[in-house]
This record gives structure tokens, sequence and C-alpha cells, in this order.
């Protein structure tokens, strides 16, 4: 009787292992990673912000628009947990992911974009041109023909990532019984971006957004750790994790800074840097941004935290210190009387809270 009870604790233990193992080997290695190990490059897939940038309606004519420098200015190094890396957190392309978004907006039709990045290469390659010509065709002179004037943009853009927030929301959950049991763990980060459009005449910021995209990671984790018999321990472990790329996020939290200064400079009754060649089909897109911009202005007035301060919610509770202004004494009081929030103020790129005091960020 003893002897069929190992031999049954013993087979299970195998079965055990075994199934662990085949979950390892099939659950948690997907099929497409191990076919595509092999496979060829291919086009990299579009993200949902970039389809939206492909389909935006044109302008009339295009807008000529420069880009010199479009980079990290987080300063911020790859996490570790064990180690120091010196490698950076974010993606050092952060121009030509800016520029690949622009020529993507309108399937190519909303903005002429002009090399500014690595302009010494090119003119030392017109000049390269110059002198050929001159030393074997002797031209005193390049013909506009063969060689005209380089473009010039209207419109500079500038900005650059300007945070990298790690671990920014953590947490997971777990179970064990008798040796066996699992776990889950989520962390996420947070990419931020700040996009401006300069006015080349006159030196103004016509508009500027800001625009962040999470970037999110998750574990799962099962193990077992049992003593079959007196001497015999069992352990086995099997998981899986997804990991975002951090080069995704950043890049689509560079398109929708794109997405959102056409739409903040397409808006009626402002500046209306441009606009739409199809007018209805453009105040459809606009009707869209203009309910995700409330979305979020609503969500800031629910938001509480420790550097968020409401006095409309109750006037007698004692206020926490805030990075934002108090409202002044005559604002204070009549909120009180009127308990209603003042309207809000938004303008592009700015901010207002109900006090009407530019928020905190």
């Amino acid at each position: 009787m003893s002897i069929r009870g190992n031999f049954s604790k013993r087979s299970a233990a195998v079965a055990l292992i075994g199934c662990m193992a085949a979950t390892l080997g099939g659950c948690s290695v997907p099929r497409e990673l191990t076919a595509s190990a092999s496979a060829p490059p291919q086009i990299a897939p579009v993200t949902p912000v970039q389809r939206d940038l492909i389909y935006l309606p044109p302008p009339p004519q295009p807008v000529p628009i420069a880009v010199y420098s479009f980079t990290d200015q987080t300063g911020q190094l790859k996490p570790s947990e064990n180690i120091q890396s010196l490698s950076r957190a974010v993606t050092q392309g952060g121009t030509s992911v800016l520029i690949k978004a622009l020529r993507d907006a309108g399937n190519g039709n909303w903005f002429t974009v002009v090399e500014r990045e690595r302009l010494d290469n090119l003119l030392k390659e017109r000049q390269i041109i110059r002198e050929m010509r001159q030393r074997y065709l002797g031209e005193a002179e390049t013909p506009s023909s063969v060689l005209p004037s380089l473009l010039f943009a209207g419109i500079l853009l500038e900005g650059g990532i300007v945070g990298y927030d790690s671990n920014t929301q953590t947490g997971g959950i777990g179970a064990r019984f008798l040796g066996i049991g699992g776990d889950m763990q989520y962390r996420q980060n947070t990419v931020t971006v700040y996009l401006r459009a300069i006015s080349v005449k006159t030196g103004e910021v016509l508009g500027n957004v800001v625009t962040s995209k999470t970037v999110a990671s998750v574990a799962l984790n099962t193990n077992v750790f049992k003593f079959v018999q007196f001497d015999e321990l069992l352990e086995g472990e099997a998981g899986v994790s997804s990991n975002e790329p951090v080069q995704i996020a950043t890049q689509a939290a560079i398109e929708k800074a794109v997405y959102a200064l056409i739409m903040e400079g397409a808006q009626p009754g402002g500046r209306q840097l441009w606009s739409f060649a199809d007018q209805a089909a453009g105040k459809t897109y606009l009707d869209h941004y203009k309910e995700e911009k409330d979305r979020a202005i609503a969500a800031a007035f629910r938001r509480t935290g420790p550097y968020y301060t409401d006095p409309i919610d109750d006037p007698k509770k004692p206020t926490r210190t805030s990075r934002a202004r108090a409202p002044g004494p005559q604002a204070r009081a009549s909120q009180t009387r009127s308990r209603q929030p003042a309207p809000t103020q938004v303008a592009v790129g700015n901010q207002s809270n109900s006090a009407g005091q530019p928020t905190a960020r």
C-alpha cells in the first residue's frame, strides 16, 4: 500500500512538472514570436493615432514647415532595479519620428516639410555641385534651373520629449495554497511630449500642445514548491510577461501632438492658422477633438490629490498645500456664495482652474 502511495505521488509530481513545462513552452511563448524569429524584416505596424493622421482631410494647400531639433529633454536613464544603466530611457531620434508624423498627416498633403536637422550636409552637397560644374563646365555661376534655391518655411516646430516618469502606477495580486500558487504584477510608466508652432516672421508662439502616453508592463507567474516525500522536493515555475515598447509609446505621443496641433490651429473663432479644404469633413474631426478635450478637462476637475484643492466641494474644510496659487479673498467669497464652478478658460496649450488661475504643471 505504501509503495502504491509513493508511486502515485511521484506520478502526480511528474505529471505536474510536465504540465508546467507544456504551459511554459506552449502558452508563454506565442506562436507568432517563434514564427517571426527568423522572418524577414517588415514594415512597422501602424498605430491608431497614425491611422487618424493619415485619414485627416487635407487643407486647401500644404503648409511649409521646418523642424530643426526635437530631442530627448528628460535626462532620464533607463530604469533598472539591480544595476546602473547608462542607456537612455527614451529614443534619441525624436526629430525623425516627428518628421514622419508630419509627412503622414493627410497622407502627405498637410505639410511641406523641409530638411533642417542635417542642413550642413545638404549645403555641403550643393557646394560640391557648384564646384564641380565650375571646374569641368567653366560656369561662373550655377544656373537656377540646375540648382534652384532652397525652400523656406513660414512655421517652425519646437519642443521635445520632456518627461519620462517610471513606476507611476504599480501593483499585483497573488495567492498560494499548499505550496502551489501564482501571481500577477503590473507596472506603468508615462512619457510626455511638448510641441509648439512658432511664426518665422514674428517669432510668436502660435500654438502649444501637450500629450502623454502610458507604457504598460504585465507579468504572470505560476510556481509550485512542495515536498512530495519527506526527502523529495518538487519545485517548478512558469511565467510570461508583456512589455509595451517605449519607442512605440513615444511615437504615439508625438503623433498625437501633431494631430492636436492641427486641430488647435483649425479651431474656428480663434487664430485659425489653417483650415480644411472640405469644411464638412473637417468639422467632424474638430467635434471629436473638442469632445475629447472636454472629457480631459472634466476629468481634471474630478481628480483629487495632494496638489489639487477644490474649495467649492467643502468651503469649511482646510485646503491642502498646493503648488498652484490659492484663489484670492474675493474669488473665494464668490465661490462660497455661488457654490458653482467658474467657467473654464482654455487656450492653446494653457488651462485654467476653477478660480481662473493657471493650473500648476
